[in-house]
């Protein structure tokens, strides 16, 4: 039973290449092929080529997706990686349809297992991951009064990198990075977008338990054990230690900010005025040389003009 997905970076800009370049002008989704391997109920996910799709929006049922493409693509893929299997199918969402469940039957034919990945082109978050995945499992009722059917079920999914896609990354995301924040301000914004996104999760972790509390949700013992392992892990924030070492903690990195922005004026500062004091160096070097000119080329006139006028003397 697969319990885990893990993304690669290329599988993520190959989707959104895919979407930029299909539908990002109509606002429909695409489909995909995803390409890895499976160890021990984890999927991983290395890369991911585009197929083509077309999908009715008044009638789910009615969809085309090209067979013998991706039978195609899937034989010169095997034959440069030999590894790389087809795993499941992704999807740019931003939800499950209902024909997500007749292409999850279709890719049964290249692997027993396909799992669904919905990949979010443009998430609203910076701190939420972009992926989705989702495996087919048959649900059956308690009281075994309907045929069991096949529903997609939520599964864990990460981001992950190699090593060497890892510098690929680093290298494509230079361009993107401001190089005028200091590092410390671009901590700071790190820590910033990892205490919104434990809000976020908490706001979760509540709405799950009210949902239990007022019979909307089965009760679950995992969930409910792994939420008694993060209170537990959780150091008591209310004492008067802990406040004060936060509080000096705090105050010492504002410090630092206030100091390397008093320090960066200065120096913006500092070359402002030593550009200044060059310009006009400069343009008096400038305005010499050409007076030096000028009187260079009036003596030179001056003196074809004596050369001009003592001719005709001597000729006589």
């Amino acid at each position: 039973m697969i319990d885990k997905v893990t993304v690669h970076p290329l599988v993520l800009l190959s989707t959104v290449d895919h979407y930029n370049r299909v539908a990002k002008d109509t606002n429909k989704r695409v489909v995909g092929v995803l390409l890895g391997e499976i160890r021990k109920g984890e999927v991983d996910i290395t890369n991911s080529f585009a197929v083509p799709f077309e999908e009715e929006d008044a009638n789910p049922n009615i969809w085309f997706l090209d067979h013998n493409f991706l039978e195609n693509m899937a034989a010169l893929y095997k034959k440069v990686n030999a590894r790389e299997n087809v795993v499941g199918f992704y999807s740019t969402g931003p939800r499950i349809k209902p024909n997500d469940l007749d292409i999850n039957n279709l890719f049964t034919r290249y692997t027993p297992n396909p799992v669904f990945v919905i990949i979010d082109v443009s998430p609203k978050e910076e701190f939420e991951i972009p992926t989705k995945a989702y495996v087919a499992v048959e649900e059956v009722k308690e009281d075994a009064t309907e045929t069991p059917k096949l529903q997609f079920k939520h599964i864990t999914s990460v981001i992950g990198a190699l090593e060497a896609e890892e510098v690929g990354v680093e290298h494509l995301l230079r361009d993107v990075k401001d190089t005028s924040i200091s590092t410390l301000a671009t901590q700071v914004h790190g820590k910033l977008l990892s205490l919104k996104s434990l809000v976020s999760h908490l706001h979760d972790m509540r709405k799950y338990l009210e949902n239990v509390v007022n019979g909307k949700l089965p009760l679950n013992h995992t969930i409910l054990a792994k939420f008694q392992d993060i209170l537990n892990l959780s150091p008591n924030i209310d004492t008067e230690e802990l406040a004060q070492s936060f509080a000096v903690k705090t105050n010492d990195m504002m410090l630092v900010i206030y100091l390397s922005s008093m320090i960066r004026s200065i120096i913006a500062l500092h070359t402002l005025i030593n550009n200044k004091l060059e310009n006009r160096a400069q343009e008096k070097q400038q305005t010499e040389a050409k007076e030096q000119k000028e009187t260079q080329k009036d003596a030179k006139d001056a003196k074809e003009s004596e050369t001009k006028e003592a001719k005709p003397a001597h000729a006589k």
